[in-house]
């Protein structure tokens, strides 16, 4: 979809046109490769992009996948995370964070948002574990809505600002909960961390993180594409098990898994384009910064 200039101020909503025109030449010779490795699937390709994006995002892991809703089922799975358990999110998100959740065998709660950033309310999040939360005998904190074990948290970084993050960590900690952060619209958006008082990526802070590469992201895939992000190299070994059906080597299958393997010309693609997001970004943040001016200006 490319969306034309209505006026020389005006921010088109989506431009799928004009990067990969830039990009071209580049994006030509990923396909080049691809057919004269015949390296369709997983390789080296999968494996340079990984390393490359792991290192942007300042964690130790980074795991392919074939769209953010597997990265974010993937990364609930591998973090223990059970059918039967509940895990907060948020209802002002894309259906596929809840998709995941449910995919994963467990029940979505949601706690409202901030209204001033649309993200999680550590606040809310707070008053749901301390009044409709209850520890029953075995020490597991019980949801009083639906009576199940709550044993996740998944705050949503939305429209590239990240949720609140020191105050649900904390919560998160207190109540012996995982947390998961989908950031599937935060590639490259940053948190100054008040505890550990120093600037930190999306998908650094929890245990893992999801992040899709769908064609409209600032970060995208010329096709499907998505990542899970980690510190766990136990988390990142089972995720990488779940994408394959479960092998840990070729043809040994210790878990049941699934097809959410990343072609190698998507990775190829993403690997490109990785090398100007931050630019990208600050050109964005720019241009906003502009516009939001300019109509300042010409208020009467």
């Amino acid at each position: 979809m490319s969306v034309s200039h209505s006026t020389p101020n005006s921010i088109p909503f989506l431009d799928l046109v004009t990067p990969h025109v830039e990009l071209e030449p580049e994006l030509t010779e990923v396909f080049r490769q691809a057919l004269r490795s015949a390296g369709f699937i997983g390789g080296a390709m999968v494996e340079e992009f990984e390393k490359a994006f792991a290192a942007f995002c300042d964690v130790r892991s980074a795991v392919a996948v074939s769209s953010g809703t597997d990265a974010l089922r993937f990364a609930l799975m591998a973090s223990g995370v059970k059918p039967g358990d509940v895990v907060v999110t948020v209802p002002h998100t894309f259906i596929a964070t809840t998709e995941a959740i449910s995919q994963a065998g467990a029940l979505p709660e949601f706690v409202d948002i901030d209204e001033d950033t649309y993200n999680m309310d550590a606040a809310k999040l707070g008053e749901y574990l301390e009044k409709e939360c209850t520890v029953n005998d075995a020490g597991v904190l019980m949801s009083q809505r639906s009576g199940r074990p709550v044993t996740a948290v998944v705050p949503v970084h939305l429209y590239g600002q990240m949720a609140d993050m020191d105050p649900i960590l904390e919560l998160a900690e207190r109540y012996r909960l995982v947390v998961i952060e989908d950031a599937c619209q935060a590639h490259g958006a940053e948190y100054f961390s008040r505890k550990s008082n120093r600037w930190m990526k999306a998908g650094s802070m929890g245990r893992a993180a999801a992040f899709s590469f769908y064609p409209g992201k600032n970060l995208g895939a010329c096709g499907e594409a998505g990542a899970a992000t980690t510190n766990d190299a136990g988390i990142a070994k089972t995720m990488k098990m779940l994408r394959d059906h479960g092998q840990a080597t070729k043809y040994y299958h210790d878990v049941e898994g699934y097809n959410g393997r990343l072609d190698a010309m998507q990775a190829g693609f993403l690997h490109v384009k990785l090398a100007y997001l931050a630019k990208w970004n600050a050109q964005r943040r720019e241009r906003a910064a502009e516009v939001v001016t300019d109509s300042r200006r010409r208020r009467p």
